[in-house]
C-alpha cells in the first residue's frame, strides 16, 4: 500500500475510529468493573487512564514518524 494513496487513509481513519471506541468502552467498563469488585477504583482508574494514553500517544508517535518517512521518500535504517 503506497503512502498517501487513498487506500492507506481510508486504512489510518478505520483504526482512529477503531482506537476511539475502544478507548470508549475501556472507559465505560473498568470503573464498572472496579465497583462490582468493591475497589475504591480512584487511583487504579487514573493509573489505567495513563497507560491507555501512553499506548495511544506511543502509537501517533510511531504513525508520525511512518509518514516522515513516506513524505521523504527513505527508510532509516537501525543498525
Amino acid at each position: 500500500m503506497a503512502c498517501f494513496s487513498l487506500q492507506w487513509l481510508e486504512q489510518l481513519l478505520i483504526w482512529l475510529v477503531i482506537v476511539c471506541a475502544v478507548v470508549g468502552i475501556l472507559r465505560l467498563l473498568v470503573p464498572f468493573i472496579l465497583a462490582q469488585l468493591g475497589a475504591g477504583g480512584s487511583i487504579i482508574m487514573a493509573a489505567i487512564n495513563i497507560v491507555m494514553w501512553a499506548v495511544i500517544c506511543i502509537f501517533v508517535i510511531m504513525v508520525c514518524f511512518s509518514l516522515i518517512q513516506c513524505l521523504g521518500g527513505f527508510s532509516l535504517h537501525l543498525r
